[in-house]
């Protein structure tokens, strides 16, 4: 459970980077369950809808492979 969580911990990290670049060129940011707000003199993004899409995604290509 520990590591699942390390996981998801990381990705959404990972993503908060590449939030910008994902959201001009695919649409990532905007599904539902992906949250925007703005605290402490920044904006935030908590895309959890994209991170779970992604993550799907990532299980097809491994299944495949």
């Amino acid at each position: 459970m520990i590591r699942w969580l390390l996981v998801v911990v990381l990705a959404l990290l990972l993503f908060q980077g590449l939030a910008a670049w994902l959201r001009r060129h695919f649409g990532f940011g905007r599904l539902p369950g992906d949250f925007s707000f703005h605290a402490f003199g920044r904006d935030w993004d908590l895309p959890l809808g994209s991170t779970i899409a992604l993550s799907v995604v990532a299980a097809l290509v491994a299944h495949w492979i």
